[in-house]
């Protein structure tokens, strides 16, 4: 049987640094990567595809006030919704440009994904998830005032909007991703985390002002989809220790339980590296066997065990026989 795999691509892999961000730029950018999972696609694998949508749903924010006084504003939970479908609508064009190119007519869809979270999570009355562009330190203060909006400072790039970012329960799609995968479709789905959601006891749904992480929603959809493999797609190479430091070394290949040692041990900050290792081990502890986290230039070396981290349930030596 082919093998199965969910790979998240980072919103940051269709608008690279020092890059403005427009169309034909996210465009380009998402041809390439494209032409990565087409190749994937030619050695036999089923293919979830999910994406992060962090500049992308700031802007569409920044678009919304703006136009504020001339058209009807879009809350957050919309946003995220728009998003999925301008991203999906990107993804869609290189896939189907390369699939055709490589001789294959498989057909690719965008399914727009709403995920549960509870309406007694703390994380939504705590702002931590980064959106949108970087601003100065005078633009931030001026935001702060107009919007309220919460701003947290990078040091190396500036002042950036964090917005809650609560736990994903369930993905309400999930058997209708299911069944469009078994129909041998491409599936791009849960862009940015999936829309934020509430079920009431009325069945009712309400979205939540809120961006869920893309990465420990991607595991959940992984796992419940019961794929082989997890792929992040990240701006950096591989997962390394001590990072930005004399001792900086790469993880290779790890287990789980090494990886949420050091999870523990403070390597993995909460902003950065931190949600990618929760999203793999919890991968990997719901019956996942390979979680590989990359680069997107190299998402095919990876895989190959020639490049980025290689994450299991246990060390090869270790194996059941």
């Amino acid at each position: 049987m082919a093998r199965s795999a969910l790979i998240a691509v980072g919103g940051n892999s269709l608008i690279h640094v020092g890059q403005r961000g427009t169309i034909h730029e996210q465009l380009t950018n998402a041809q390439s990567t494209a032409r990565k999972i087409t190749q994937l696609v030619a050695d036999g694998w089923r293919i979830v595809i999910t994406h992060g949508n962090g500049p992308q749903v700031g802007a569409a924010l920044l678009r919304s006030e703006r136009a504020a006084g001339e058209a009807y504003t879009h809350p957050l939970d919309m946003c995220v919704a728009t998003t999925q479908s301008e991203i999906g609508y990107m993804l869609e064009r290189g896939l189907e440009c390369e699939l055709r190119r490589a001789g294959f007519y498989m057909p690719v869809l965008t399914i727009l994904t709403q995920v549960r979270v509870s309406p007694t999570d703390p994380a939504l009355n705590n702002p931590t998830k980064p959106i949108g562009p970087y601003y100065t330190k005078k633009v931030a203060e001026e935001k702060i005032r107009s919007f309220g909006w919460t701003m947290i400072e990078d040091v190396a790039r500036g002042y950036r909007r964090v917005v809650p970012s609560p736990e994903p329960i369930e993905v309400l799609e999930l058997e209708v991703i299911r069944q469009v995968l078994e129909l041998g479709i491409i599936v791009i789905a849960l862009g940015g985390g999936g829309i934020p959601v509430i079920v009431g006891d009325d069945h009712s749904i309400t979205g939540v002002e809120a961006v869920i992480d893309k990465d420990r929603a991607s595991s959940l959809l992984a796992s419940g989809l019961g794929l082989d493999c997890f792929v992040i797609s990240t701006d950096i190479d591989q997962v390394y220790l001590n990072y930005k430091q004399p001792s900086q070394h790469g993880v290779k290949r790890a287990t789980a339980d090494m990886m949420e040692y050091y999870l523990k041990s403070g390597q993995f900050p909460a902003g950065s590296m931190g949600p990618k290792i929760e999203a793999a081990t919890r991968f990997i502890r719901s019956g996942g066997k390979d979680v590989f986290i990359t680069s997107a230039d190299q998402l095919i070396e990876a895989i190959h065990g020639k490049a980025g981290t290689h994450i299991t349930a246990r060390h090869d030596h270790e194996q059941e026989p």
